[in-house]
């Protein structure tokens, strides 16, 4: 028997595919995470911008303790869900519900930044497209959430040509300015140096969680464990050590490259820029590179598509987001996880107006908690569990846990007033919100006496309420239906004369279908709620009363508009006032 999509493998990702799916927005971060170092050591002169490689180092080092750090979150827990998952098992209820909140704010905003800022950076080439960045993000969401609802294998098979380039273009700018004794050329305009801070502690550590925002999205592949094909953990955790490969060597050759040509911010362009035009001049290579990025930084949006969804069925499991989002398609995609995201990154993009600058603020804080909170909860478990070199392994997680928080604490404290006050307040937001929806799933399943063995069901009386509204082969339809599901079948039709009512009673005497009819006067012409009150008189009898709904179903979608829309508005108001079984039964057209 031929598999169906999502049991075999070929929906699932190799260890390259999951490069190319979940770590975009990683490796992307290389065309501003130098460039924020910059621009925090700019404010002490042009002597200061020396301190970028060292600092460039550090963030290397964190980001190998990170990288580590995950492979072992993936060993630990290889049913995905990273620091969320961490925090639950080590670190408690609520700090799980930080580490989800966190998360959830980092992958919208993942996706709004990645989207800004390609359609500012093709807005830069093409200036004619500067005032239509809105319309250009809304497109490409649009564009990417149709390719993940079709699939994260298809969505890592579509990136993968992009990413390949993306590192060949990063990898063959550093290795062309190496080569070089001095640089091909220079762009941008000077821009006078304001000294306005002191090299100092302060100074370093805001350009240290500056340059960090470099490693956002190291935790999406440790998420997304679920995506990979079998033996998934192993999978993932080689992934992982490629993406901190080529992550660390591009940041350490940047960084070197920005220090042997002591390139400081210019006016018109970014610093990769620069070291592009260093390297290959401004000619085609320029212009092909800074392409790359371009498309690299908006297709970074698909790391969130591969990891919130598998977040998000991991809360809906855990009662706190509605179940539908863990439900998944046919093919391995949680496709209302993939819709509420495409949702909420939509209206962030709105709110804004597509404005990188307003999202700057928000953005890194999310994923540092997450760091901070998975780095911690692993020094737990390694406690707890004591094996062999545990405090080895402890140690390296405390040293992770220490440089995350302490980059998020400078990072909130540095941009309070300039936007992340929003994600101070959202994350509590969010907590309360699954904290909500978890005791509303708690006060239903003691209400339901789920894992009590209930009463024996007893049989009860039947009676199926047909509404009919005229003499046709959909009437017919319906009563055979309803003679085959109750003891008891009666016809109920609503007219807003008696007249009316009286003709149709005699056309139904001379078809007698040998089914009863209830004929009911409507002097408002309401033809939903004398239906309704007669369903709740039939159910003061002690009766199992269930209304059969006979609808027309056209066989081309566009004409279903076309149907009246009676019978849908019936079994909503029957659903929210009574608790009769509702049923609905389709009569099919052939020719339309």
């Amino acid at each position: 028997m031929p598999l169906r999509h999502g049991e075999g493998g070929k929906d699932h990702l190799t260890s390259v595919e999951g490069l190319a799916a979940l770590s975009l927005d990683a490796l992307s971060s290389v065309a501003y995470g130098p460039e924020a170092i910059v621009l925090v050591l700019a404010a002490a002169g042009t002597s200061a911008l020396g301190l970028t490689l060292p600092v460039t180092l550090a963030i290397a080092g964190l980001l190998a303790v990170l990288v580590v750090s995950y492979c072992q979150v993936i060993a630990v827990h290889p049913g995905g869900g990273g620091a969320y998952a961490v925090g639950k098992k080590d670190l408690g209820a609520t700090v799980s519900l930080l580490a989800a909140a966190s998360l959830v704010v980092d992958y919208v905003l993942t996706v709004a930044v990645s989207l800004a800022a390609g359609a500012a950076s093709l807005a830069s080439a093409f200036p004619s497209l500067a005032h239509h960045l809105l319309a250009m993000c809304l497109t490409g969401l649009v564009l990417i959430t149709a390719v993940n609802l079709w699939g994260i294998a298809e969505s890592a098979r579509v990136l993968m040509l992009p990413m390949v380039a993306f590192l060949a273009s990063i990898f063959g700018v550093i290795i062309a300015g190496l080569m070089r004794s001095h640089p091909a050329a220079v762009v941008g305009t000077a821009q006078p140096a304001r000294i306005s801070e002191a090299i100092g502690v302060i100074l370093i550590l805001k350009a240290f969680s500056a340059g960090c925002s470099a490693l956002t999205g190291i935790e999406a592949i440790a998420n997304g464990v679920p995506a990979f094909r079998p033996p998934r953990a192993r999978r993932a955790q080689r992934t992982e050590l490629m993406l901190g490969a080529l992550l660390g060597t591009m940041l350490i050759g940047l960084s070197v490259l920005i220090r042997r040509e002591h390139i400081a911010p210019r006016g018109g362009v970014t610093v990769l820029a620069q070291i592009t035009a260093g390297s290959f001049g401004t000619g085609w290579a320029y212009y092909t590179v800074n392409i790359a990025v371009t498309g690299v930084l908006a297709l970074a949006a698909n790391t969130s598509f591969g990891g919130l969804p598998v977040l998000m069925s991991l809360l809906s499991d855990d009662n706190r987001l509605p179940h539908l989002l863990g439900l998944r398609a046919e093919r391995p995609v949680h496709r209302y996880g993939v819709i509420t995201l495409a949702v909420l990154a939509g209206v962030m993009l709105v709110a804004v107006n597509a404005v990188t600058t307003r999202l700057i603020p928000l953005y890194a804080i999310g994923v540092f908690i997450g760091f901070t909170i998975s780095q911690t909860g692993m020094v737990r478990h390694w406690h707890g569990q004591r094996s062999p070199h545990w405090r080895l392994r402890a140690a390296l997680n405390g040293t992770g846990a220490v440089l995350t928080a302490t980059a998020a604490a400078v990072f909130i404290a540095s941009k309070f007033t300039s936007g992340a006050w929003v994600v101070v307040l959202t994350g509590p937001a969010l907590m309360l919100l699954f904290a909500r929806i978890q005791s509303y799933y708690q006060a239903a399943e003691l209400e339901l006496e789920l894992g009590r063995i209930p009463d024996r069901p007893r049989a009860a009386k039947s009676l199926v309420i047909v509404p009919v509204s005229e003499i046709s082969k959909l009437t017919e339809h319906a009563l055979h239906a309803a003679l085959s599901l109750g003891d008891d079948v009666i016809a109920v039709s609503v007219h807003p004369e008696a007249a009316q009512g009286a003709a149709f009673r005699a056309d139904w005497d001379r078809w007698n279908p040998g089914v009863p009819l209830e004929t009911l006067d409507s002097p408002h012409r309401s033809l939903v709620h004398p239906v309704v009150d007669y369903v709740r008189q039939a159910q003061q009898g002690g009766l199992q009363v269930a209304v059969l709904i006979p609808e027309i179903q056209p066989r081309r979608w566009r004409y279903r508009i076309l149907q009246n829309q009676r019978g849908l508005l019936l079994a909503t108001v029957l659903r929210a006032s009574t608790d009769v079984v509702i049923c609905t039964i389709p009569y099919r057209l052939t020719t339309r």
